[in-house]
Parts: C-alpha cells; structure tokens; sequence
C-alpha cells in the first residue's frame, strides 16, 4: 500500500519529546472538540421529540440542522485568518464560549424561523474552531506525525456520539417537565455547559507556538522548532491570491465535500434510522447510536497509525470512504432488522469518521505560511457546505418518499466519488 520507502526511526529523545507535546496539548483539544461536536449535533436527537412539539416538517428541521453551515461557511475563512494572528488561546476561547452561550439558548426556539436564525448563529460562532485547531498542529508537528495527532483529535467527533447519544437519551427520557421545560430543552441547555467550562480553561492553559512553551526545555524547542521550520521549506509558499487560484485547493474542497455529504448523513440522521427499524425508546436510541461511534473511533486510530507508518494517504483514504459508502447501502437494505441495520451502519461510520482526520493529511501536506491558514479554512467551508446540502436534501427527500432509503443511495455515491478524486492525486503530492 506505500509509495514511499519506510522512514527512518527517530530517537529516543525526539519520541520522548514529542509524547511530551502530545499528553500536553492532545487531551484538552479532544475534549474540545467532543463538545463542539455534541453541540453541533445534539439537534440529531432533539428532533425526536422537537419535531412533535412544534409541528416541523421533515424538511424544516433538515433545513435547520444544516443552516448551521452558511453561518460557518461566511465566517471561517475570517475566523482562521484572525487565529493566524492573535494566537490559538485566545481565539479557540472566544470560539468555544460563544457557541455555549448560543447552543444553551437552543431552549428559546419556538417556530422554524428561530430554528434556522439559532443554528445559523451557532455556526457563525463555532466557524473557524476545526480548521483553527488543524492550523495549530502544523505549528507543533511535521506532516508524517500530524496523520495520527489528527486522527487522535478527531476521535473526538465518534466519542461525542458514544457519550452524547446515551446522554441525550437519558436527558430526553427522564427530563420532560422538570420546571416547565421539555427533554429536548434541557438536553440543549446540560450539554451546552461542558463547552462555557473548557472555553475557559484554554485561556489559561494552551500555548500559542513552540516557543512560549514553559513547560519545554531549550533543546526541546530547537528540536520541534527545526523540524517544523524544516517542512515549511518544502512546501508552496503562495500569496492568498494565488492559493485561491491554485487547482489543487479546489479539488481538496470538492473531495472534502464529498466526504462531508456522508458524515453529516449519518451525524443528523442516525438516531432517526435506527427509530426506523423499531426501536422506540430514546434512551435505547442512544445506547445503540453509541455502537457505530465507539467502533469508528479504534478504527480511526488504528488506519491513522498504518498511514504515518508507511507514509502513504492515498489507499488510506480512498478505501474507509468505499466502506462507508457500501455500509450505507446495506442500511437500506436491511432497513426493517435493527441487528443487521446496525452492522451496515456500524460499517458505515466505520468509513466515514476514518476517512475524515486522514483527509487532511492531503492538503497540510503541501500548502505553507499564511496560505496554509486560509487555504485550510477554504478547503473546510467550502467542504462543509455539504453539511448544509445533506441535511436538507435527506430531509426533504424523506417528506418526498416517506423513507430516509433514497437520501442514503446520494450519500453512498458522494463517498464513493470522493474515493475516485483521492486516488486521482499524485503521491508525490500527498505522501509526505
């Protein structure tokens, strides 16, 4: 599966130095970014009782849950550009404190328009944190580690499905009522507060580059500092104009997008697949949503792990997303047996989560200096707008057809032609 000859093996000091980084900053990032996305996706779980309480339409919550978008399409190249210039502390903070405010008031949402101005605010607040957090890795690592410090951050998006789905479950079930407010309320406002408290625990505790570390020797930041400077001389040093009109940044967006159209899919849409099969009960929706995300998150460390080994991305990428794009066929096949539903589904996340940290081994790999800042935040918005798309089309097919079947065929071929681009790329290019 490689295309490059295996790497040299570092020193004794180089790994103790790097495991040194990665138990400083690692596990703060990861549980950031399991909030972000709990709050980003709570809204799977609070249609199953938001939709009867208001009276929306399956296309008005497709709407709304991928609204959050545009919001995050508008600002995130801005957000990462300001990141870029006052540092990751103070701007992962901001980030993370605003969308907690604005999540927990997720509570006031009484008609479709207060739905779609709520989540599209929400975006505008969460923009610029994934991709700010991908910019800040390359000011830590060199590209054949980030593969696998990705992947460990990333594990977040199937670890907020393993905790939050249970959560949200229980939350819904045993908190309707509870001073005059429904379970989806309260889920809304509890799963906000995690995000308000790390918020401002990175202003005391992240630093913004190698060398304001305290907690790092002098040696220790000569030999980070060298590796990283030692990439950025070979990687492409273009002006913003020139990254814009570059053609590889839009085929990444296009491949991006693909791969986004699948997460989203399953991100919004499982707990309502797996109701479909008849499970009922929502706390057992939740347990049962805590399957495919705990499966995808030991699959995503290990692929992530065999693609720094061998320094190769292409395969690595390109093979999760066909998995995931048979596991969503096979959902809708076995559509009315929840075990046999579960594994295709299990399969399917398997496939998209993994593909997702991998991807953005591809575009680090040869973008540099401030076009990396905006070339990554354009690579992400422009990605992400299928987050917007996919929602809204499996929801409003869902209205069309009375089945969530036909919107999991488009998801499936997405993948699948994201696969096809990746292996398009020359590994000269990506396998770094």
């Amino acid at each position: 599966m490689s295309d490059n000859s295996a790497p040299s093996k570092p020193s004794s000091f180089e790994a103790a130095t790097y495991a040194k980084v990665t138990w400083r900053l690692l596990p703060l990032l990861f549980l950031c970014y399991v909030a972000s996305y709990l709050d980003r996706v709570n809204v799977g779980f609070a249609k199953l009782q938001m939709l009867n309480d208001l009276k929306f339409s399956e296309t008005v919550y497709g709407l709304g849950a991928g609204i959050f978008f545009l919001g995050y399409f508008i600002f995130e190249i801005p957000s990462n550009m300001i990141l870029h210039r006052v540092g990751a502390r103070l701007w992962i903070a901001r980030i993370m404190i605003t969308w907690g405010i604005i999540s927990g008031a997720m509570i006031f949402v009484d008609s479709p328009g207060t739905f779609y101005v709520m989540r599209f605010l929400l975006g505008v607040a969460e923009a610029g944190f994934f991709p700010g957090v991908i910019l800040y890795l390359t000011y830590w690592y060199p590209a054949h580690r980030r593969g696998k410090m990705t992947a460990l951050f990333m594990t977040g998006v199937p670890l907020s499905g393993v905790i939050g789905g249970p959560l949200s479950g229980w939350i819904m079930k045993a908190m309707p009522g509870v001073h005059g407010l429904a379970g989806w309320q309260w889920m809304f406002v509890l799963e906000a507060i995690p995000s308000l408290i790390l918020g401002v625990i990175v202003i005391f505790y992240l630093q913004d580059r190698i060398r304001g570390a305290k907690w790092l020797s002098e040696e220790e930041k000569v030999l980070l500092e060298t590796q990283v400077q030692a990439e950025t001389n070979q990687k492409q040093e273009v002006s913003l104009g020139q990254m814009f009109a570059n053609p590889k940044v839009w085929l990444m967006a296009l491949i991006y997008f693909c791969f986004v159209m699948g997460l989203y899919g399953v991100s919004f849409w499982l707990p309502t697949i797996i109701k479909t099969t008849g499970v009922t009960d929502t706390f057992n929706i939740g347990l049962l949503t805590a399957i495919p995300y705990a499966s995808a998150a030991i699959a995503m460390i290990l692929i992530g792990h065999s693609a720094d080994k061998r320094r190769e991305r292409r395969w690595h990428v390109a093979i999760p997303a066909l998995l995931g794009s048979i596991g969503l066929v096979m959902s809708t096949v076995y559509d009315h047996n929840t075990l046999l539903a579960m594994s295709a589904l299990t399969l399917a996340t398997i496939g998209i989560i993994t593909v997702l940290p991998l991807f953005w081994s591809l575009p680090t790999a040869f973008l540099g200096g401030a076009a990396a800042a905006a070339g990554i935040a354009l690579i992400n918005s422009l990605g992400n707008l299928a987050g917007f798309v996919s929602p809204y089309l499996v929801g409003w097919l869902k209205d069309q057809t009375h089945s969530t079947n036909s919107g999991m065929f488009v998801l499936a071929a997405s993948l699948l032609l994201g696969a096809m681009l990746t292996l398009s790329l020359s590994p000269r290019l990506v396998n770094k």
